[in-house]
C-alpha cells in the first residue's frame, strides 16, 4: 500500500510539474500578446496624432501665407484688389448697432406648425431640459430663438472678466470637462453620470465645443442655455476651436449653414461674435488654472487679465499686415508723394488721408498724462492705418469688463498687440513635453511646448497647485505630466474612431483632490474585445495613412529616384521608410509600420513604381486637366477648402468663374506649383455640371473623390467613410489645427 501511494504521488508531482509549465508557457504567450496588440496600440495612436498635427500645421501654414499676401500682395487690377479685400475684410467685426440689426431675431416669427422647443428670456431650468428632450429627438431649434440666445449671451459674456473665479464653498464640487468637438452623446452621458448643472453642481467647459462632430451647434445651444441659467456655476473657456477661421476648415460653419441655410449666416457672424467675448481662462479656488492648451515661458497672467479679448477674433489672424500694398499708400508711409498730371498737365496729389502729427508729449514726470498722450497717438495712428486699407473700425462700444480694467491702469505698462496675440495663441495652442524649456510647436505649427520647469515656474509665481488644459486626445480620456502638476482632461470619447479612446471628465472637491470618471459615449465600443478594438482602430489608421501616402505620390517617387541611381526601378526598403519620412515628415516609425504598408520581398528590395500603383486609390480623370492636377487637388483639399469657404463670403456654397480662377492662382502660389491657365479653365468647364457659369465646391470635391478606376477601384466617399477619415462625422482628422 506503501509503494502505490508512493507511485501516486510521483504521478501528482509530474502532473503538477507539467501544469505549472503550461502556466508559464501560457503566461509567456498572453504577456508577449498583450505586449504586441500593446504595441500595435501605440503606433495606431503615432499614426492618427501625427496626421492631426500635420493638418493643423497646415492650416497655420495657409494663414501665415494669407498674413503674407496682406502684406506684401500688390493687386494688378481692381479685381484682384476687390478679391483680396474679400477675403480679408470679411472677418471683420460688424459695428455694434450693425451687428444688432443684421441679427435682428425679433424679426423673425415662429410659425404655428412649429413643433420643437420654444425659449423665453430669462431662461428658466425647464427651458433646459425642454431642449436636451428635443435635441435628444433630433429636433432643431427655431433660427428666432437662436439668435435671442446668441444675443443674451453674448450680453452676459461681455462682462465677465478674462479669467474666471470659481470656488468649491459654494457648491460641493467642481467639474472639469474637456474637448466635446460636437459629440453631443459625450455631453448628454457626462450630464446622466454626474448630473445637470445646478446651484450645487458647477461645471467648467475647457474649450473645443465646436468643429468635427456632427451636432457642434446643438452643444453650444445646451452651454449657452446653462450658462444664463446658472451663470455662477457654470463657466466657459475659449478653445482653440472657437474660432472662426479655423471653423471654415474643420465642418462646424458647413454644419450650420446645412442645418439653418436661410438664417445661417446671420447665426453665424453672431457666433463668431460670442467666441471673441469667451474668458481666457478659469481659477479654481485661486490654486488651479483651467485653460485650454498650456504655458509659455512668457505667460503673464496680469497680462491676460487686461487684454480687450474680443479684439482677438480669430487667433489665427492675430498679425496685421505692416504696410500697405498699393506703392501710392507705401509711398504716403515713407513721407514720399506720388504726384500724377491730370489732363490739362497739372499735378494732382492722390487722394488719401494726412498722416497726424502727434501733439507735443507731456512731461513724463506726469505718468498718467503721459499714458494718456501715448494711448490718444497710437489711436490715431490706427486709425490713419485703417483709412488706407479701407478697414473700419467698431463704434464706441459700452464698456466692458476687460475695458474698465484697462482704464484703472493708465500708468501700467502698455503692451503692443502682438504681445497681446501672443498671449492668447500660446494659452490655446500649447502642448507640454517631457524635456525642459520652451520652444516653438513646430508639429502643430502655432503655439509652443513646454517643460517642466516652464510649468513649475508658472505655479510658483501665482501661488498654484497645479494646471488642468485639455487640447490633446488621451486615450484614457485623462493624463498627468510634469510630475503631475499638469493635468490633461479630454472629453469627446471615440474621437479617431469607434474604440480609439474613452471620455472623462475631473470633479474637484475643497481639497482640489482630482476624482477622474470615464466613459464611452457609442455602444458598439461596449461590445468589442480589446483584439477587436485595436484592429478596428488600427485598419481605420493605415486606411488614412496610405490615403496621405497616395497624396503624395508625385514627390515620392522623385525622393525614391534618388536612391534609384541606376534606374532599376527597385530601392532597399530601408531606403524606402527614410524616403517616405523625408516626404511626409510625420516622424513615424517606418520601418516599424513597413510591414502594414509593403509587401515583404525575398530580396528585400521593392519595386516602387508597382508599390505606387497598388497603393493609388483612383485612376486619373478622364477629363482634360493636366495630369498632376488631380493628385495635387487631392493632397490639398482641406486648404482648397478654407480658401474657397473664406471666398464664399455669403456662404451659398458657389463662387464664380473668376472666383475660382483667382483661387487658383492664391492656392498654386501658396503651394509653390505651377498650373497653367489652360488647366485651369479646363478644370472649371469639367466641373462646372449644370453650365449655370459658378462652381459648387461640394460637387467640385465630389468630381475628384469618386473618379472611378477602369477596374472599378474608387476613392471612398467621405460620408461613407469611419469617423477616422470622413469630415463629416466627423474627424477630418485624416488628410483634412485641436
Amino acid at each position: 500500500m506503501g509503494s502505490g501511494s508512493s507511485v501516486n504521488l510521483s504521478r501528482l508531482f509530474w502532473f503538477c510539474s507539467l501544469a505549472f509549465k503550461a502556466a508559464v508557457l501560457i503566461q509567456r504567450w498572453y504577456r508577449r500578446y498583450v505586449a504586441r496588440l500593446e504595441m500595435r496600440r501605440r503606433c495606431t495612436w503615432r499614426i492618427f496624432q501625427s496626421i492631426e498635427y500635420a493638418c493643423e500645421q497646415d492650416q497655420i501654414k495657409l494663414h501665415n501665407f494669407f498674413s503674407y499676401l496682406m502684406d506684401n500682395f500688390t493687386p494688378s487690377s481692381s479685381k484682384e484688389r476687390d478679391f483680396i479685400s474679400r477675403m480679408f475684410i470679411s472677418g471683420e467685426s460688424f459695428k455694434e448697432a450693425e451687428l444688432e440689426k443684421y441679427c435682428d431675431y425679433e424679426s423673425l416669427e415662429v410659425p404655428e406648425s412649429y413643433t420643437g422647443p420654444h425659449l423665453s428670456f430669462p431662461l428658466l431650468p425647464d427651458h433646459a431640459t425642454a431642449l436636451l428632450e428635443a435635441f435628444k429627438q433630433k429636433q432643431q431649434l427655431h433660427p428666432r430663438y437662436v439668435l435671442n440666445l446668441l444675443h443674451e449671451t453674448r450680453k452676459h459674456l461681455k462682462q465677465l472678466p478674462n479669467i474666471s473665479h470659481v470656488s468649491t464653498c459654494y457648491s460641493e464640487e467642481v467639474t472639469v470637462c474637456g474637448d466635446l468637438h460636437g459629440q453631443l452623446d459625450d455631453l448628454f452621458l457626462i450630464f446622466y453620470k454626474n448630473g445637470l448643472p445646478s446651484p450645487s453642481k458647477s461645471y467648467v467647459f475647457n474649450g473645443d465645443f465646436v468643429d468635427r462632430g456632427k451636432q457642434s451647434l446643438e452643444i453650444l445651444i445646451i452651454l449657452f442655455t446653462f450658462l444664463l441659467i446658472y451663470p455662477k456655476e457654470v463657466h466657459l473657456n475659449r478653445g482653440n476651436h472657437e474660432d472662426h477661421m479655423v471653423n471654415l476648415r474643420y465642418g462646424f460653419t458647413k454644419e450650420v449653414m446645412q442645418k439653418y441655410k436661410l438664417h445661417g449666416k446671420k447665426i453665424l457672424k453672431m457666433i463668431q461674435n460670442v467666441f471673441c467675448w469667451l474668458p481666457l481662462a478659469t481659477l479654481i479656488d485661486q490654486k488651479v488654472l483651467v485653460i485650454h492648451g498650456g504655458v509659455s515661458d512668457t505667460t503673464d497672467l496680469d497680462m491676460l487679465e487686461k487684454i480687450q479679448r474680443n479684439k482677438f477674433i480669430s487667433v489665427l489672424r492675430g498679425k496685421r499686415r505692416k504696410q500697405s500694398n498699393r506703392n501710392v499708400e507705401i509711398k504716403e508711409i515713407n513721407g514720399e508723394s506720388q504726384a500724377e498730371p491730370d489732363s490739362a498737365g497739372n499735378v494732382t496729389m492722390p487722394s488719401l488721408p494726412s498722416q497726424p502729427r502727434p501733439t507735443q508729449a507731456p512731461s513724463m514726470t506726469n505718468r498718467v498724462e503721459f499714458s494718456r498722450w501715448v494711448r490718444q497717438t497710437v489711436q490715431e495712428q490706427i486709425e490713419w492705418c485703417r483709412k488706407l486699407v479701407d478697414i473700419s473700425d467698431s463704434e464706441e462700444e459700452e464698456p466692458t469688463y476687460s475695458s474698465l480694467v484697462s482704464l484703472t491702469d493708465l500708468d501700467g505698462p502698455c503692451w503692443t498687440r502682438q504681445e497681446e496675440w501672443k498671449q492668447i495663441l500660446d494659452i490655446l495652442w500649447s502642448d507640454p513635453m517631457s524635456q525642459e524649456g520652451c520652444r516653438e510647436n513646430t508639429v502643430r505649427g502655432g503655439g509652443c511646448y513646454f517643460g517642466p520647469d516652464v510649468t513649475g515656474k508658472i505655479l510658483e509665481k501665482y501661488n498654484l497647485q497645479f494646471l488642468i488644459r485639455s487640447h490633446e486626445c488621451k486615450q484614457e480620456g485623462y493624463e498627468f505630466c510634469h510630475n503631475r502638476k499638469v493635468l490633461t482632461i479630454f472629453s469627446a470619447s471615440n474621437y479617431y474612431e469607434i474604440g480609439s479612446n474613452r471620455g472623462a471628465y475631473v470633479k474637484l472637491g475643497p481639497d482640489l483632490v482630482p476624482h477622474f470618471v470615464q466613459y464611452q459615449a457609442n455602444k458598439t465600443a461596449h461590445t468589442l474585445t480589446m483584439t477587436q478594438r485595436i484592429s478596428r482602430v488600427e485598419e481605420s489608421a493605415f486606411r488614412a495613412l496610405r490615403e496621405k501616402l497616395f497624396a503624395h505620390t508625385s514627390a515620392l517617387i522623385s525622393a525614391f529616384k534618388g536612391y534609384d541611381k541606376d534606374n532599376t526601378g527597385r530601392i532597399t526598403l530601408s531606403n524606402w521608410a527614410t524616403a517616405v519620412e523625408s516626404v511626409l515628415r510625420l516622424g513615424l516609425p517606418w520601418r516599424m509600420l513597413r510591414p502594414q504598408l509593403v509587401r515583404s520581398t525575398a530580396d528585400g528590395m521593392l519595386e516602387y513604381k508597382s508599390w505606387l500603383d497598388d497603393l493609388a486609390m483612383e485612376q486619373r480623370s478622364q477629363e482634360h486637366i493636366q495630369s498632376s492636377l488631380l493628385e495635387v487637388i487631392y493632397r490639398n483639399r482641406s486648404n482648397l477648402e478654407t480658401i474657397f469657404r473664406i471666398i464664399d463670403r455669403d456662404h451659398s456654397g458657389l463662387i464664380s468663374f473668376e472666383e475660382f480662377r483667382q483661387t487658383w492662382k492664391l492656392f498654386s502660389s501658396h503651394m509653390n506649383i505651377e498650373l497653367t491657365d489652360d488647366g485651369i479653365n479646363d478644370l472649371v468647364r469639367s466641373i462646372d455640371f449644370n453650365k449655370d457659369g459658378n462652381i459648387d465646391f461640394n460637387e467640385f470635391l465630389e468630381a475628384f473623390r469618386l473618379v472611378k478606376h477602369q477596374k472599378d477601384c474608387f476613392l471612398p466617399d467621405p460620408q461613407n467613410m469611419p469617423a477616422a477619415t470622413k469630415q463629416g462625422k466627423g474627424k477630418q482628422v485624416p488628410g483634412a489645427l485641436h
